[in-house]
């Protein structure tokens, strides 16, 4: 019986590896125009970092996380979201020293154990960007600029932003407290997630995708009624700087994180090409994560999107597979070692190039090269070895033209 992979981690198949290297390409040329750095982090991290920074009553740390002991007996973890290792990087090593204020990136996959669907699987891929050090609404405003930017530098323009502020541990016990109150009128609606945990994290209840959860919880309490003066500024200066860059948006005071780490400003992008799957992007404000973890007391705010989602909104289905600018064809061993010679040497120019490696016929190779979509094929056998000259067909009409077997000459015509 053959072996296949894991359910819920997928292979990235060479005809899909050209969108997902666009949407990478695209988001390192965005974000260093915004001032970002790439910064990389283990797949592996202790348990205690998502357990302190996620927060032990999430479906994530509850439910979700692969976690195994380690030989030495260390609980590790796959890592399921990307901002807990990359606050744990800045404090160990400091980089707060050399600069208070970072803005990095990463690119890579993630792990949750649970159901997988269309956009959604056990191995899945983010790119995120952190911005620490600063709590200037301005900030805010121009993470989400730059995230609009990526969405419109790659072609998905059908995304509505949708934001909303979670308060700070001022104003938050007020609202749980009126939350919790108004959640235990309704319990018997609720599912048994709700039920079980809506004491040590209510704001969850407004996100339960349970139509009854969702019904009960219809007219509950505004979060945006409860801010605190420092955080109803907060939020309504983000407003007017979205507003001032002409970037459309909706407040939508429903808006819950599932991360314990999140407060003030919090936002998604979302479409209605995916289903239930709507969100593609989300992030939102961390202002007391670091120190939580251990490190100085600065703010950060940051977001992630799913490679997987993005992809399905890219339009691939008429996306051409890449062809070799050239196919060699050599007839008899000679022409072929030439071939091979000529081949190598054109493509450590950038030039890409494939030749047949079986010794057929011509007739063979050039449907070999018509299957690959080489618009040219440079036709070598041993009359044009000796004179030092070949025929170069195009692949279109079938016209042909001698040239000659000389690297310099070649690498003209092809670049």
């Amino acid at each position: 019986m053959s072996i296949t992979g894991v359910k819920g981690m997928n292979d990235i198949l060479p005809a899909d590896s050209p969108v997902w290297q666009e949407l990478e390409e695209a988001a390192r040329r965005v974000f260093s125009t915004y001032g970002f750095r790439e910064i990389r982090v283990p797949v592996v991290e202790k348990t205690e970092l998502f357990c302190r920074s996620i927060g032990e009553a999430t479906d994530i740390v509850e439910k979700e996380m692969y976690t195994f002991t380690d030989k030495g007996g260390h609980s590790l973890t796959l890592r399921p979201e990307g901002t807990a290792s990359v606050m744990r990087a800045f404090i160990q090593h400091k980089l707060h020293a050399a600069d208070p204020i970072a803005k990095l990136y990463y690119c890579g996959p993630m792990f949750r154990h649970e159901r997988p669907q269309k956009g959604r699987y056990r191995q899945f891929h983010q790119i995120g960007a952190e911005v620490i050090g600063v709590d200037d609404p301005k900030i805010d405003a121009q993470l989400l600029a730059m995230l609009v930017n990526y969405f419109d530098e790659v072609g998905i323009d059908d995304v509505e932003l949708q934001i909303n502020s979670l308060g700070c541990p001022e104003c938050r016990p007020g609202y749980r407290q009126a939350l919790v109150t108004f959640i235990e009128q309704r319990l018997d609606s609720l599912c048994d997630d709700c039920r079980r945990r809506y004491r040590n994290n209510p704001l969850r209840t407004l996100d339960c995708k349970v139509p009854g959860c969702r019904e009960a919880t219809l007219d509950a309490p505004s979060v945006l009624d409860h801010l605190c003066g420092g955080c109803e500024d907060h939020f309504a200066r983000v407003r007017r700087y979205l507003e001032n860059l002409r970037l459309p948006f909706a407040v939508n005071p429903r808006m819950v994180r599932g991360l314990d780490y999140y407060c003030k400003t919090t936002f998604e992008l979302l479409t209605n090409r995916l289903g239930s799957q709507s969100a593609v992007a989300a992030g939102g404000r961390y202002d007391g994560l670091i120190r939580q973890l251990g490190g100085p007391d600065l703010p950060g705010i940051g977001f992630a999107m799913g490679l997987e989602r993005l992809v399905l909104l890219k339009e691939t289905a008429d996306r051409e597979p890449s062809a070799p600018a050239l196919f060699i064809a050599g007839l008899g061993e000679a022409a072929a070692d030439e071939a091979f010679r000529l081949m190598s040497l054109l493509q450590r120019s950038g030039i890409e190039v494939e030749m047949d490696y079986q010794g057929r016929s011509l007739k063979a190779q050039l449907r070999r090269a018509d299957k690959l979509g080489a618009a040219r094929v440079l036709i070598i056998g041993e009359d044009e070895l000796a004179r030092g000259n070949a025929q170069l067909r195009t692949m279109a009409d079938g016209s042909q033209q001698e040239v000659r077997l000389d690297i310099d000459t070649l690498r003209t015509l092809f670049t």
